[in-house]
């Protein structure tokens, strides 16, 4: 595979973007953009950004997980997800690509979608422009090993983005995707009862929602709550009549 050619092809900044730019180093609350009800926060911000939260037809549902692959976690959450018939988008972690490899391929076998989350778990503001920029390119070239072909879907580490990772993403043609709810599941406390009511509580066609199937950057063991809340999330979701949706 040849290196990345679009790591250089540049796109135009727009003025909306540079000063959506300029307002990411100002605004670190731009991580969160979801409260706990779930209703997005600036969402004029993210618009001029073109960071998105929904999914591109607007309706139904689309599970996405962070974290991963992680050898016990990954293939809980792929067992239910195959007996509910259900897809999701799996952001990965370059180190974790490395560890696991095989997990991408069973990921792909599977006709799961497949993102970006970062190399190493980190919170971009606390990086250097080039310190964004390596890991990216580590992560991208991790990924593309294991799968045999690039990402397009983008999310770093904690929803948290900044200047140099808006202008990557915007240069390498990702979409930056972000959720509009989050079951809290990397918690030491929270439950699968818990973890299902938060993620699915009042869930709107279009949402994006948020679980992890790995536990390295969370409480130890939290990859089982959230393999438990699973079936009560897509048992909820297919009550209140929403089907899964491409991201």
């Amino acid at each position: 595979m040849n290196e990345i050619d679009h790591r250089s092809r540049a796109a135009p900044i727009t003025g909306a973007l540079a000063a959506g730019v300029l307002a990411a180093h100002a605004i670190p609350a731009l991580a969160g953009l979801s409260r706990d009800d779930g209703r997005p926060v600036l969402p004029a911000l993210r618009t001029a950004l073109g960071v998105e939260d929904r999914t591109h037809d607007r309706r139904g549902f689309q599970l996405t997980f962070d974290d991963g692959p992680h050898p016990e976690g990954t293939p809980a959450v792929l067992e239910v997800l195959a007996r509910h018939g259900v897809r999701a988008t799996f952001f990965l972690v370059g180190e974790r690509v490395r560890h696991a490899p095989a997990l991408v391929g069973e990921l792909l076998a599977a006709g799961h979608e497949l993102g970006l989350h970062c190399d190493r778990h980190r919170n971009l503001l606390r990086l250097t422009p080039g310190q964004v920029a390596e890991d990216l390119a580590r992560a991208e070239d991790a990924i593309a090993a294991a799968a045999g072909r690039t990402v397009t879907l983008y999310r770093p580490p904690y929803g948290v983005l900044n200047a140099a990772a808006l202008v990557l993403a915007r240069r390498r043609g990702w979409r930056t995707l972000l959720w509009r709810r989050w079951g809290q599941d990397w918690q030491a406390g929270a439950t699968p009862e818990g973890i299902a009511a938060r993620v699915s509580r009042a869930a709107s066609p279009g949402d994006v929602l948020l679980l992890h199937d790995g536990d390295d950057y969370s409480a130890p063991g939290s990859w089982r709550r959230t393999a438990a809340a699973l079936p009560l999330v897509l048992e909820q979701l297919a009550r209140d009549g929403l089907e899964p949706s491409p991201a």
